[in-house]
């Protein structure tokens, strides 16, 4: 393919990618009432524990200004809306990449999706179990006698950024199998890399991480880890 060919693949698999999470952000709009009271309620359970720094707002998010509410429901919506079309956005990368692979490579389409579709789940369910220790030592972190008062927008925000950086962290082994199948990584390789790999990891989950919080960044450091050693077992099992 040419470079104007390549480029014209591109555009095809970007609109695509487009209408399936507008279809999807139809399906967010009806679910966007329990996934907030879900999102929710992790900030309820903390002013529960510390009636002594309950807000005047109780756990209710406030807004601040006259389009807050549209902002914050537009990004939960797109967010789901992403969340649904996820198998079909990464069958389009794979689609896209799927040209410069050989014959037996190019097998690996449906579990290289269902895995990346179930490990960014996963990891979006690992930080929202993080959450409420996250919030924890955040709004604690100064003490008794401050009570959090939190706008939608910028919860919201952070809860996004969180499962986003926590399902991405959960492709990693997705992306270190892939590069040992086309052979440019090596099970020995990997593991020689160990002692390297465990700073790159530790300065990736410092930058991802919206809050930076020495919890969030150990819950994401050891699954990463883990994550790690089990590409490199898959490996040898591959004999690559």
């Amino acid at each position: 393919m040419t470079v104007v060919e390549h480029l014209e693949e591109l555009r095809h698999r970007l609109i695509v990618v487009f209408v399936a999470i507008s279809l999807g952000s139809v399906a967010g709009w009806f679910v966007y009432p329990y996934f907030l009271e879900l999102i929710r309620s992790p900030f309820c359970d903390y002013v529960t524990r510390h009636p002594d720094v309950r807000p005047p707002a109780g756990c209710d998010l406030v807004i601040t200004g006259l389009i807050d509410p549209f902002l914050v429901k537009m990004k939960i919506v797109v967010y789901l809306g992403f969340a649904v079309a996820l198998p079909i956005v990464l069958w389009q990368l794979w689609g896209f990449v799927n040209p410069g692979l050989t014959e037996a490579e190019r097998r690996w389409a449906i579990p290289f999706v269902v895995s990346s579709t179930l490990l960014f789940f996963l990891g979006a369910a690992f930080a929202y179990w993080t959450l409420p220790r996250a919030l924890e030592f955040l709004l604690g972190f100064a003490g008794s006698g401050i009570a959090p008062i939190l706008t939608a927008d910028r919860y919201v925000s952070f809860i996004v950024l969180v499962t986003l950086a926590f399902g991405v962290s959960f492709l990693f082994p997705v992306l270190l199998v892939f590069l040992e199948l086309v052979g440019v990584l090596s099970s020995r390789r990997l593991r020689s890399w160990r002692r390297y790999m465990i700073l790159f990891i530790a300065i990736f989950s410092a930058v991802i991480t919206p809050s930076s919080d020495p919890y969030t960044m150990l819950a994401m450091m050891i699954p990463m880890y883990l994550f790690y050693e089990a590409a490199i077992i898959i490996g040898r099992l591959l004999k690559k």
